[in-house]
């Protein structure tokens, strides 16, 4: 945020005689970005004749023009692709309507309490993910950058993944769509069609071959796909223009970014219900299997889908909630945008499974027209005896009850040479437990069950203008969680920051546009941001509730919001989180040491995907994606630790800074002792009656902001003890 014209300080830039001022006006236009060392300063400034310092709110940072823009944008990052073709899968694979019941529950106890953490200390300390973690605790100021770099990776192969939505958005204004048939090969005068498309499908062959053009193995690049490089471009230039203007342009795009594909998931909802077979999908999809929730596998993935779904650890939710006014009620909007994310978890997920219910009936009805012609086919020829089949089926008009009888007969009847007919059972239940996933679903699954739509075209259009809105919500907080800290640091131009930032990201996102480049993705996919982001939330949780200190924590919430939270949330963050997170990260990496690295690769000569473990060289790029996102927090924590990089407060002398420190720490342990929580909001303790000033009647908001200084909102439990040690404390 620039600095206002006629500070002092830009005063002392322009002009070259001395000016006196103040400690406290130094602080207050410097912007430190630790504000321990501004609220200490009142102490020490006390008994002068202090002058009044800007309120936060006027401090010339940008603010939301409303609360309903700031809503959209916090729900925008959070529900992303993860909700259309992870959630379901997930669903699908770990017990269907079962799934719901762990997922429900960590969101309860991880999701909603982090979720509420990372808005607060946003909002309170009003600067990004570096600004904030440098102020709870210096020493842990790598947080913030190991957020950063996160952002970073996890950009560079997200917004890949709009570039193939682009793509499959222009290929869908034609018709028939280009991926509904298999392309017919001419060799001279026979027309035959292509050998990998009918060993696969036309959507798939269409999606390996058609869009990524695909090698066989990550080692062979291939050179650069073109058309892929396109759509990538394409996609950082509208990312780019969303996020030139900071948070000025991009809350304008979220009133369409986040709503649309609201709407687009119900007309595939009305749609899909009347599809024939949609409501076999869906009672697939809720019928629970209870065994699955005892395996702990299945609570490992919950956690881990909480945790993407809310966007934790990435810096985007603290960035977004920076520009919020300071006694915003957070609280409401964790528990309202976690709620919103799981609604669209599920309504993503019935869209899914009756659109694939759908599917598998006309999979299951296009299995029993092939092997009733083979069983005719055996009649024909005498294989099998006419006797054989009940008198009421009717090879014309073939059931799936009447072939799954006649199936029966055959099978009992021909035990030992059964096996050379070659005929399949055809179960409906089979089709349905094919779990697909990501991309798969995305372009291959639902790409197919949409060329059988009436008026596909505009389906198609509608599916794949739905996920890039969806990518772009996410891509928002991602740039967002990358430009708000740096943009605190130091006095770059928004504009000039988020161009170049978007032309390095295309240059790097080349390796992801390669013929290869497919597998890079998935690399990155499972190894940047998992374990990281796990660290990342553990620390920030640790810092806050150990480190600053839950009861500290507790009364600024309850200065910012003017209530106090729920007594519930102090054990969730001072014990309960803290040691899922500590289960969850040493799941993650069991899971990691357990399973063989690798990816699924596209083997032309098949016509399929094989497993494929990673070249010695690509196992250490798997390994330094982990090392390079965690390194700022060893880094930091070891300069800050022997005073090889400042605190991060200030331009003030170190000296200054110590002997400011010594002067404070005693009231502080004496503070913290002091504080002990109100079962009640009213039963605040004592040490708290001068801060009532502050408050207005019923302590439900905070008087004219001009009134403030910025330490009330900053400042830690004891300084207004500091500004008036003489002053009687008098009970509430």
């Amino acid at each position: 945020s620039p600095m206002p014209k006629n500070s002092k300080v830009t005063q002392r830039e322009q002009s070259h005689e001395h000016v006196t001022e103040s400690v406290a006006d130094l602080l207050a236009h410097e912007e430190p970005l630790d504000y321990k060392s501004s609220s200490m300063n009142v102490g020490g400034a006390a008994g002068k004749n202090t002058p009044q310092i800007e309120a936060p709110e006027n401090d010339g940072r940008p603010a939301w023009n409303n609360k309903l823009e700031y809503i959209l944008a916090q729900v925008g990052f959070s529900v992303g692709l993860g909700n259309v073709w992870r959630f379901p899968y997930l669903c699908q694979k770990n017990g269907g309507g079962a799934y719901l019941v762990p997922y429900s529950i960590l969101l309860f106890i991880i999701g909603i309490p982090l979720f509420f953490l990372e808005l607060a200390v946003g909002q309170k300390i009003r600067r990004g993910s570096i600004g904030v973690w440098n102020y709870v605790c210096p020493s842990l100021g790598g947080i913030g950058a190991s957020s950063l770099m996160v952002c970073g990776f996890v950009g560079l192969y997200y917004n890949v993944i709009i570039g193939w939505s682009i793509f499959y958005f222009f290929q869908s204004f034609q018709y028939p769509l280009p991926w509904s048939d298999c392309p017919i090969r001419k060799n001279g005068s026979l027309a035959i069609v292509e050998p990998e498309c009918d060993k696969s499908s036309a959507t798939t062959y269409f999606w390996y071959r058609q869009t990524l053009n695909t090698t066989s193995t990550i080692a062979e690049s291939g050179g650069l796909n073109v058309k892929m490089t396109l759509s990538l471009l394409v996609a950082w230039v509208i990312v780019c223009l969303a996020v030139i203007k900071g948070i000025a342009s991009s809350g304008k795009v979220m009133y369409f970014s986040s709503l649309f594909p609201y709407v687009v998931l119900f007309c595939f909802l009305v749609r899909g219900l009347m599809l024939k077979g949609s409501v076999d999908g869906i009672a697939h999809m809720f019928t629970p299997k209870l065994e699955k929730m005892l395996e702990p596998q299945v609570w490992r993935e919950a956690a881990t889908q909480v945790f993407f779904a809310l966007g934790l650890g990435f810096g985007g939710v603290i960035a977004f909630s920076s520009y919020n006014k300071v006694d915003n009620n957070c609280h409401f909007d964790a528990v309202l945008v976690s709620f919103i994310n799981f609604f669209t978890s599920i309504l993503a997920t019935l869209v899914v499974f009756a659109v694939l219910g759908f599917k598998a009936n006309l999979m299951n009805e296009k299995c029993v027209t092939e092997n009733a012609e083979k069983i005719l086919g055996y009649l024909n020829s005498n294989v099998l005896s006419h006797d054989l089949i009940p008198p009421h089926v009717n090879f014309s008009h073939l059931t799936t009850s009447d072939y799954a009888e006649v199936y029966g007969v055959i099978k009992t009847v021909k035990e030992g040479a059964f096996a050379q007919l070659g005929l399949e059972p055809c179960i409906l239940e089979d089709e349905l437990n094919k779990a697909v996933q990501g991309t798969g679903l995305a372009f291959i699954a639902f790409t197919e069950a949409m060329t059988h739509f009436p008026a596909s075209p505009f389906w198609s259009v509608m599916f794949f203008f739905m996920l890039i809105n969806l990518g772009l919500g996410s891509m928002i907080g991602t740039m967002t969680g990358i430009t708000t800290p740096i943009l605190d640091a130091y006095k770059v131009q928004k504009e000039l920051l988020t161009v170049g930032c978007c032309i390095v990201a295309f240059f790097c996102g080349l390796l992801f546009v390669q013929r290869s480049g497919n597998y890079f993705v998935t690399m990155f996919d499972d190894y940047s941001a998992g374990l990281p982001l796990t660290v990342v939330v553990i620390l920030e949780n640790l810092s806050v509730a150990w480190i600053y200190g839950t009861k500290r924590f507790m009364q600024d919430l309850e200065d910012m919001l003017g209530f106090r939270p729920y007594r519930l949330y102090f054990y969730l963050w001072k014990y309960v989180s803290p040691l899922c997170l500590i289960v969850l990260i040493s799941a993650t990496i069991i899971e990691m040491a357990i399973s063989p690295p690798g990816y699924n690769a596209w083997v032309q000569e098949l016509a399929q995907e094989r497993f494929q473990s990673y070249p010695p060289w690509a196992l250490a790029m798997c390994f330094a994606l982990i090392v390079v996102a965690m390194l700022p927090l060893p880094v930091v924590f070891i300069a800050r630790r022997f005073n090889l990089i400042s605190d991060g407060s200030n331009k003030l002398s170190v000296s200054y800074r110590k002997s400011m420190m010594k002067d404070v720490s005693n009231l502080e342990e004496q503070d913290e002792s002091r504080f002990i929580l109100g079962a009640k909001p009213g039963e605040a303790p004592a040490s708290v009656a001068s801060r009532k000033a502050f408050l207005a009647p019923g302590r439900s908001k905070a008087l004219d902001p001009n009134s403030l200084s910025p330490n009330i909102c900053y400042g830690t439990s004891y300084q207004n003890e500091a500004i008036s040690p003489t002053t009687p404390t008098t009970p509430a």
